[in-house]
């Protein structure tokens, strides 16, 4: 998403309330985005609209991002809030083109929460900074009424160091790029909302909450020009990419044959009602890159366990912020944003 983002989407009815209900659509996040907070706190760099701000400071070019996770239940099959954390801001980081540095943490604590249970999460975001490299240097802990916080919530920040060589942004997209998926979307939804809903499903679901920034500095390194990078998190693929043609002016079309998808996931999403391709992945990031590159970029991405079942699954078209999907039965179709629900409390 963009480096001003909201996790969980509020609707906004007539009466200017905000209210939780079930999530909320795309386009109600747009428009909070672009009435209330950008208006306030627009600059160069919040402006860009993505993932992580990137700042000039002591000749060095900083990346930085910030993210709450408010996940229920907080442990899931695959990974808990404490993982989700640390995997989220490293992934916004490596977004813009950025090894991360440090990391923050903020918990907020529910009167009763068992301490054990916080142990747990704090074990697991240690486990996840060190294998993704990065410290955790600061943080602030706070505690609410009983029944007010719903056991634990976590807000990170994490500052990173640019090493792209140019910017990595939508609208250094263009027409003729491939675009690449790490791989399978919709895991992560699909294992947390199995366990929400108590499905007795014995698909074996589990998110695929990962840390991506390997393969994202791998492509990097090894010179593949990268234009735009955006990970698969909250509102799936289908949001991700309306966002880049809409912020780069541009057209994504794919394929549906090539974006794979489990048949557990599937499975899952058919009993729901959900289209897959709006479900969150929180290990999965889409790469627009040369057309040329193409196969070595998917050659690099395959050599790391959290892209290793990358694909290409469409490339970029001359048009106007759309994307298109040509079906199984070669049918094109348009991929709008969400104007119904999305899934609530998911990451």
């Amino acid at each position: 998403m963009n480096a001003f983002e909201l996790r969980c989407p509020l609707p906004m009815p007539a009466d200017g309330v905000i209210q939780l209900a079930h999530g909320g659509g795309g386009r109600v996040m747009q428009r909070l985005l672009e009435t209330v907070f950008l208006p306030s706190f627009a600059n160069e760099a919040l402006n860009e609209r993505h993932d992580a701000s990137v700042i000039e400071f002591g000749g060095e070019r900083l990346a930085m991002t910030t993210d709450a996770f408010v996940v229920r239940p907080w442990r899931f099959p695959g990974g808990d809030i404490g993982s989700l954390a640390v995997h989220g801001t490293v992934n916004d980081l490596a977004m813009a083109g950025a090894k991360p540095v440090a990391l923050s943490a903020a918990f907020v604590l529910e009167e009763g929460l068992a301490r054990a249970d916080l142990a747990e999460i704090v074990e697991s975001m240690r486990r996840a900074a060190e294998k993704a490299g990065v410290p955790i240097v600061t943080g602030d802990t706070k505690v609410v009424e009983r029944g007010k916080g719903d056991g634990v919530y976590i807000a990170t920040t994490g500052v990173g160091k640019v090493v792209a060589p140019h910017p990595i942004l939508p609208r250094q997209v263009r027409v003729g790029d491939a675009v690449l998926l790490s791989g399978d979307v919709g895991r992560h939804g699909a294992a947390v909302i199995s366990v929400r809903e108590g499905l007795e499903i014995d698909a074996g679901i589990e998110s695929d909450s990962a840390s991506v920034h390997e393969p994202v500095l791998a492509l990097l390194a090894e010179g593949i020009r990268v234009h735009c990078l955006r990970d698969v998190t909250r509102g799936g693929l289908a949001t991700v990419l309306n966002e880049v043609a809409v912020d780069g002016g541009i057209q994504v079309a794919i394929e549906e044959t090539r974006v794979p998808i489990t048949d557990e996931v599937a499975g899952v999403c058919e009993i729901l009602g959900l289209d897959p391709l709006y479900v969150a992945c929180e290990g999965r990031f889409v790469a627009f890159v040369a057309p040329e590159d193409a196969t070595r970029a998917l050659g690099i991405m395959r050599r790391f366990e959290p892209s290793a079942d990358a694909v290409q699954i469409g490339s970029v078209r001359d048009g106007k912020g759309l994307v298109t999907m040509k079906s199984r039965i070669g049918v094109e179709r348009v991929l709008d944003l969400l104007s119904g629900e999305q899934l609530p409390r998911i990451c």
